[in-house]
Formats: structure tokens, sequence, C-alpha cells
């Protein structure tokens, strides 16, 4: 029963990649967007922590990606707040709520500026155990395998810049924004398996938006990673976690109007990843960088460059 259970999830998330959505660039990983959630912190009952993401961007190139004079470089910073708490064995919410630092420049550095700071889209997401299996092995080895399955919301409290979207209906995109301005959806399945000390996470999150109250609606997104890992216990009171593995994120183009294509925005790109996380007693330090093996964004008019990310958490 427990492997037809992770067969029909694993079905669900080959289903999720192939919709074809229609209707932020987060597949750019932006500020208005990449909801990474990797490896969490070990914790039993509940945890909060802060987490800091850096994402960057060349925006508005030419054709085969080529840099013009309006060619722009975007960097986007995210501190986030966020928990999660756990109600028994089987149920988990979490919460995230970020703050943004958004700059821009355009050309070659030193021709115009721009930067947006302030509150991002809070989300809320709840999580129910389908899955808690330990067993042990003909070879007496320790067996472990978890599956959650969730569904959340992001709420329209980042501010949202209609000059932005007036840029994008003459073909810019509309990137550069602290909020969606819309209320969106999110359904999220993360499995793990472990065998005592080598594991493998499988994280996959579809992402439904809805149009916002501008006629705008950024486009919906399919994410997956996997990390493979390797727990190191020292002395049973320290443990290291280093961590390998790819991103995959693809959504459609944007849509205005519900019916006109936003021309810069849309696209696909996997993301090599290596991290590392810490457990001392409560407290979890972590981070990761990643970048681009592959990407194919707004027809090639926007580029990923690399990102990064770090966290601390503590467990009470």
């Amino acid at each position: 029963m427990k492997k037809k259970i992770i067969l029909l999830v694993l079905s669900a998330v080959a289903l999720f990649a192939n919709i074809p959505q229609s209707a932020a660039c987060d597949v750019c990983g932006c500020g208005v967007g990449s909801y990474y959630m990797g490896i969490l912190p070990d914790f039993n009952k509940r945890f909060i922590g802060l987490r800091y993401q850096q994402n960057r961007l060349q925006t508005h190139l030419g054709s085969n990606g080529i840099r013009t004079p309006n060619s722009t470089n975007e960097t986007y910073r995210t501190m986030e707040l966020w928990g999660a708490w756990n109600f028994g064995e089987r149920w988990r919410v979490m919460a995230i709520v970020p703050y943004s630092f958004n700059e821009r420049t355009i050309g070659n550095g030193n021709t115009e500026t721009g930067s947006k700071n302030g509150l991002g889209d809070v989300v809320v997401m709840g999580h129910y155990k389908l899955l808690d299996d330990v067993r042990t092995t003909g070879s007496n080895k320790l067996l472990m395998q978890s599956l959650w399955i969730g569904a959340g919301i992001k709420t329209p409290t980042g501010e949202y810049d209609t000059s932005e979207q007036s840029s994008a209906e003459m073909g810019a995109p509309n990137t550069f924004q602290l909020g969606t301005a819309s209320t969106d959806f999110m359904i999220n399945a993360a499995y793990d398996i472990r065998l005592m000390d080598a594991g493998i996470n499988v994280n996959a999150t579809y992402k439904i938006n809805t149009e916002n109250k501008h006629e705008y609606r950024y486009a919906n997104k399919f994410t997956l990673n996997a990390l493979a890992y390797y727990k190191f216990n020292m002395q049973n009171k320290v443990r290291i976690s280093p961590n390998a593995g790819v991103l995959y994120e693809i959504q459609p183009k944007d849509v205005l109007y519900n019916r006109f294509d936003v021309a810069q925005s849309g696209g696909h790109s996997t993301m090599g990843i290596a991290g590392i996380e810490v457990n001392v007693g409560r407290l979890s330090i972590g981070g990761n960088f990643q970048t681009p093996i592959s990407q194919n964004l707004a027809d090639g008019r926007i580029k990923a460059e690399n990102r990064f990310m770090t966290h601390v958490s503590f467990s009470f």
C-alpha cells in the first residue's frame, strides 16, 4: 500500500510538470516568487528562524541573449522570517514572511539605478504526513521514509508597482516587484528516504497564480528539487550534513487582460545546488549555493545568475 502511495504522488508530480498553464518571473528566482524549501531544519515540535536569499538576473537582453545599452542587472535580496509548528505526529503548519531589497542598474552600471524595499507576499502552508515508515533491512541497517503533502496560500501583502506593468505592456519584463497583487495557491509534496546516514530529499511544488486587480496574471509555476545528503554525527552533539543536487523550474508566459502573452516572461531553468546543514542541539545553521546548468528564460531575453541562501533556525 505504501509503495502505491509513493507511486501515486510521483505520478502526480510528473503530471504537474506537463500541465499547459496560462498566465513574476518566478522561474528566474526574482523577488516576487522563489519559495525554495530544500531540507528543513531538524525539529520535533516547532522551529523559528531567519533565512536570507540573494538572486541576480540580467534583463532586457537583445536577441540571442546579447547585452545592449538598455540591458539591466537586477539583484533581489530577501530576508525571511520563517517557522513551522507540528500538531501531533501528522500535521504541520508553516509560514514565511519575506522582506525584500531589490536593486536595478541599467546599461553599463553608471547610467541609472533603481531600488525597492519592503514587505513581500506572506505565505502560509499546511502539511499532512502521509507516510512515516521506519524499518530494518536484511543487512541490519535502518531505513526511514517520510512523505508530506500540503497546500498553501500566498497573500498579496507586498507592494505592486503598476508602472512596471505598463512597461510590460510595451514588451519589458514585469519582474521588479515586491509583490504580485494577487492571491495565489500552492500544492506541495516532500519525500525523504534515508538508509542509516545517507539520504535523498525530493520536494515538488506547483504554484497556481490568479489574475490581480490590474488584470495581470503571473504564470503558474512548477518547481522540483532533489538533494542527496549524508549526516556526520560528532560525539552525538554536532551533526553536519553536506548536500548536493538540482533544482528545476518551469512556467509559461504571463498574461495581460486575459488574452495577451507578455513577451519577456516564462521559460525554464536547471540549477546545480551544493550546501551544508549543521545542527548543534536546538540550533540549526545552513546554506547553499545555486548555479545555472541550463536555462531558456523569456526566449533568451532574461538570464539568471548565481544564487545563494543561508539560514539560522531554533527549535523549541
